[in-house]
């Protein structure tokens, strides 16, 4: 059996585990389908997080999901902000299960990044009027780096009030039956901004150094590690490079890994980026070695590691993991042209799609 199908088991605080059938990950991925603009979820992502999870995935993230309305990407995304959405993500929770999968909810608040139109083929670009349905972006400074209309300041009460709002969005994920929670640390938005001395210039105990950069981050994650139970993993998902001589770094995300882990935190995502233009290599695993520096600098035992980001083929996906550079393979955009990338990475792989393939398609050939 190979090791990217291999049955594997995501460590959880208490020192137990999430088992899954695979250490494929489907990746978080906005569908900008919520139509009404409400944050509840629709049968769009029903069939959406169904298909990957009959297609063989072994967890199954959501979209990055906003704690507070002013949080989400765009208007057209979801959320977690009350009880009528915890309610309406348990039936595709509950589905994800019965095909087999786990099911893992990323937690998210889009910072200076918010407010924007979809990122759709026949949608505009740039930040979405008040006018439209949008609302003020805030972030830890007032930027222009993300080229958008500049953000509001957060204040230390309303940064307070963020931390509350994670840590009830975590109680409100576990009613709903998630297994496990991502927190999101990445990809220029809130928690990445407040990091990065690209996008974070306060002069307060949130900004400045490295310790009051990672200050607003650390509270989020101990106050969702409050909520969330000690039996389910805490995950969280850093850009571990900026990319940028004045940014975020790979050093700065290995020691905020061991900080995080300390608070009990013990699966890592490690993608890059998101603040400014990308200017990072590209082609296929071009994030590995981010989480090879994660994987090396962290205990061996209670920790798990995913590499992202161009990773489409089985055996570069199966190499990854046998070099030790990661234990899970996060997989985005090839899951969206191919829901059953695992049952066919299986095949490629010599494994047989046997426990991954839907019963109602066993008579389709996969190879």
């Amino acid at each position: 059996m190979s090791r990217l199908l291999s049955p594997v088991t995501l460590p959880s605080a208490d020192g137990g585990g999430l088992p899954l059938r695979n250490a494929t990950f489907l990746a978080p991925m906005c569908q900008y389908s919520v139509t009404a603009r409400d944050g509840l979820p629709t049968l769009w992502h029903l069939v959406h997080l169904g298909a990957r999870s009959s297609g063989g995935f072994g967890l199954v993230w959501t979209e990055a999901t906003a704690v507070v309305p002013g949080g989400r990407i765009s208007p057209e995304d979801t959320g977690l902000w009350s009880d009528e959405h915890t309610e309406a993500w348990r039936p595709i929770v509950d589905f994800i299960h019965g095909q087999g999968a786990a099911a893992g909810i990323q937690l998210a608040h889009a910072g200076a990044k918010a407010s924007t139109y979809p990122a759709l083929p026949d949608s505009e670009r740039g930040r979405v009027p008040e006018g439209e349905g949008g609302w003020t972006a805030v972030a830890p400074s007032s930027s222009d780096v993300y080229g958008l209309a500049l953000p509001a300041t957060l204040d230390t009460a309303e940064i307070a009030e963020l931390v509350t709002a994670w840590g009830v969005a975590a109680r409100r994920a576990h009613a709903a039956g998630f297994d496990a929670l991502q927190i999101h640390a990445a990809h220029g938005y809130l928690l990445h901004e407040f990091l990065s001395p690209r996008s974070n210039t306060r002069t307060d105990e949130y900004g400045g150094g490295f310790e009051n950069r990672i200050r607003f981050p650390l509270e989020v994650v101990a106050e969702v590690r409050r909520n969330w139970p000690a039996d389910k993993p805490l995950a969280i998902r850093f850009s571990g490079e900026d990319w940028a001589p004045d940014g975020w770094t790979i050093a700065d995300t290995v020691e905020l890994a061991k900080r995080v882990h300390e608070l009990g935190v013990t699966v890592f995502d490690l993608s890059s980026g998101g603040i400014g233009a990308f200017t990072g290599p590209v082609g296929p695993g071009y994030q590995v070695t981010l989480a090879r520096a994660v994987r090396e600098a962290l205990p061996a035992e209670g920790t798990f590691v995913t590499a992202v980001g161009q990773i489409t083929d089985a055996g570069h996906a199966e190499s990854i993991l046998v070099a030790g550079d990661a234990d899970g393979i996060t997989i985005g955009r090839a899951a969206l042209a191919n829901p059953n990338w695992p049952v066919h990475a299986a095949v490629e792989l010599g494994d047989g799609q046997e426990g991954l393939v839907a019963p109602q398609y066993w008579r389709a050939s996969m190879g």
